[in-house]
């Protein structure tokens, strides 16, 4: 028997984080005179983030195992006719299993970020900025109607903005975070005019309330236009999506965001905010299940980013942005899912991909500081021997990356791959060869970095010019870049250990109940009569024992371990091959089109960037200075100074002028009086 969640312990869940957000950056840093120190700061946000996690888990454990459920509003803002403002949660299988990634990721974050962040003046900053990050993304996929969401989908946008730029002083970070701020609100124009028409045609902002009206708008056309309601408002949230989890063409502030501190880009970019838009959608998926449209739509950004992103993998040699790439194609996986109607194997897939690109980017940061803060791989090599928690942690997130039967990767990938193959729209072509191309391309820029880094020749005291990474401040590696690497503290690999376990085992745990079983049920709504995906995945799927043992004779299984071996010839047996095919590649333009993401960011900057700055240039011109300046301030104060010189002359103060003005004006009258009785 289902039972109702208590409001106040649903509301210590985001306001834990808040709270220690609140009093780290007052009391830890200058502002508030630093009066907690160092110590003071950490403490009360692993406090607090520990504390939202534990209550997390207890909602998980109440929904899951008990029943429990809690839809009710919070708190009322304001009402406009029928529209009602609100802060209310949602709480159901979905949202607690959001809950549990987003606080177990963060608190693994938190607990690193004491190592990583050892030596670093914003110490107190940054853990206020991760503890407000955490409580804005519990916002979001708590709430239970779309201005709450909107709320925390711009909270965790501007958060992610204060974290990019970090470093305020280094001009890389400023020029980052503005570009990500910036693409963002391109998406959120999208995603803002979506929710406008929810809220003017079904007068609600409630979920509950808005699906329960869906059925009313299933023929309403955009007026004026032939095109259906729902594909109207199914494209423009997708757009928001689009921004936020970064698929093309709005992807290209997400490389970038590497400018950032590791800690962030496990965090923010990895498990949980560019997840958001795969939640929205999933959350949204009675509305996607009316369009048929929107869902190719999605199926075909997902399948280019999927795709073509991961290609640019192959070529970075920054270790963060390699997998940052990595990133970007795994998010249209995810993508490709939401567009053939398999919502549960995109959340699924999120949620295994949440805990093992973590694990990258956090053991990528072990790296660095092992490297001392050098992180281009061309200077690396063998550092297997100095850093072995760093190296097999990293081992393990690779192969769940790749897609290795019996880790978590594997049972979620393969999950979209079967789903797509089953798919009939007409997008699923492309789809499907997309998928099954991103499964080579991700094993081998992933055994790539692996194989460069972590073995072959040492070339650690080789480095020419030490790289910059997220301390830019500290200057000590310049002086040591040839000095062998290190292990990273145990405050650094715990978290990797910790996260090295779920990278393995939680796809086998889930796989049953949130792929084949009832975890969704009355959450994500598909209409099995159209969309026969989940249908067939249950037929080819029966347990994970079974789909890893027959996952050793399928295609993808065979071309990831393509990837890896090509790889290897290619890093460890032959380097010289790569960089023969690099100079073809330079000839025929191949790899400068590659090395330029496909001339995305040279759009942005000359057409869109500096179209801008003409556009503004020729409203500062004509609409500020010339017609705003020129003709309404100025020239009505030179009107009014003409007149004024004009009338002056009439005071003069001689009463005998006054008294001609009078006659003069009396006479003026009477004439007027005498025509008009005419």
């Amino acid at each position: 028997m289902s039972q109702t969640l208590s409001a106040s312990t649903l509301l210590a869940v985001p306001l834990a984080p808040l709270v220690g957000s609140a009093l780290a950056g007052i009391f830890g840093t200058a502002f508030g005179g630093n009066r907690i120190g160092r110590v003071g700061s950490h403490t009360l946000t692993i406090g607090s983030v520990l504390l939202a996690f534990i209550l997390s888990a207890l909602t998980f454990q109440q929904v899951v195992f008990e029943g429990a459920a809690f839809n009710q509003t919070i708190y009322q803002w304001m009402q406009i006719g029928s529209l009602k403002m609100e802060i209310g949660f949602l709480i159901d299988s979905l949202t607690a299993m959001m809950m549990c990634v987003v606080t177990f990721v963060s608190l693994m974050v938190h607990i690193y970020t004491m190592g990583y962040m050892a030596d670093d003046d914003g110490y107190d900053r940054f853990f206020s900025y991760i503890s407000l990050f955490t409580f804005s993304m519990l916002m979001l996929v708590m709430s239970n109607n779309l201005l709450q969401l909107f709320f925390g989908w711009e909270a965790v946008g501007l958060v992610s903005y204060l974290l990019i730029g970090f470093y305020f002083k280094k001009e890389s970070a400023i020029f980052a975070n503005m570009k990500a701020f910036l693409v963002n609100r391109v998406g959120d124009f999208g995603f803002i005019l979506g929710i406008g028409l929810i809220a003017a045609y079904t007068g609600t902002l409630n979920y509950s309330e808005l699906f329960a009206k869906l059925p009313e708008l299933q023929s309403t056309t955009l007026p004026g236009t032939a095109w259906l309601l729902v594909t109207v408002i199914g494209i423009c949230l997708f757009i928001g999506a689009m921004g936020k989890s970064a698929q093309f063409p709005l992807h290209a502030w997400l490389p970038d965001s590497m400018e950032g501190p590791t800690p962030i880009s496990a965090l923010i970019h990895a498990a949980t905010m560019v997840t958001a838009g795969i939640f929205m959608v999933s959350r949204m998926s009675p509305l996607y299940e009316m369009s048929d449209t929107a869902l190719n739509f999605i199926l075909v950004i997902g399948s280019i980013t999927a795709l073509f992103m991961g290609i640019l993998g192959i070529i970075q040699n920054d270790i963060k942005r390699v997998i940052a790439y990595s990133t970007l194609s795994q998010l249209g996986y995810m993508t490709v899912a939401l567009g053939v109607s398999a919502y549960s194997v995109s959340v699924f897939h999120l949620m295994t991909h949440a805990f093992f690109k973590a694990l990258l980017f956090l053991g990528a940061g072990s790296v660095i500081m092992g490297m001392h803060h050098n992180q281009d791989i061309r200077w690396m090599g063998g550092v297997r021997k100095y850093m072995p928690i760093t190296w097999i942690t990293f081992l393990l997130g690779n192969l769940a990356l790749i897609g290795t039967p019996f880790f978590s990767g594997f049972y979620s990938k393969d999950a979209i791959i079967e789903a797509v193959h089953a798919s009939h729209l007409p997008g699923a072509g492309f789809a499907n060869f997309a998928v099954l191309a991103g499964v080579f391309i991700t094993a081998f820029y992933s055994f790539r970095l692996y194989f460069i880094v972590f073995h072959g020749k040492e070339r650690y005291d080789q480095n020419p010019d030490a790289h910059h990474d997220d301390h830019h401040g500290h200057d000590d590696h310049h002086g040591h870049h040839d000095a062998k690497p290190h292990e990273s503290p145990l405050v650094v690999t715990g978290p990797l250990m910790l996260l090295a376990i779920p990278s393995v085992v939680i796809g086998a745990m889930a796989l049953a109940p949130m792929v084949l079983g009832d975890f969704f049920k009355g959450v994500i709504m598909v209409d099995g009569t159209k969309h026969h995906a989940m249908a067939e995945l249950g037929e080819e799927i029966h347990d994970w024992v079974s789909m890893a043992i027959h996952g050793f004779t399928a295609l993808p299984f065979w071309l990831a371990l393509a990837g890896v071996l090509v790889s290897y010839v290619f890093y460890m047996l032959k380097p010289e091959w790569p960089a023969a095919i690099k100079r073809v590649m330079e000839k025929v333009g191949i790899y400068q089109v590659l090395e330029g993401k496909y001339g995305v960011d040279w759009v942005y900057e000359n057409i869109f960037a500096r179209g801008g700055r003409v556009l503004g240039t020729v409203f500062w011109k004509a609409g500020d200075q010339a017609l705003i300046d020129g003709v309404v301030v100025n020239g009505s104060w030179k009107v009014v100074g003409r007149i004024a010189s004009v009338i002056r002359w009439l005071q003069s103060g001689y009463v005998y002028h006054y008294a001609l003005v009078m006659i003069l004006g009396i006479f003026l009258l009477m004439t007027y009086f005498v025509l008009l009785n005419k």
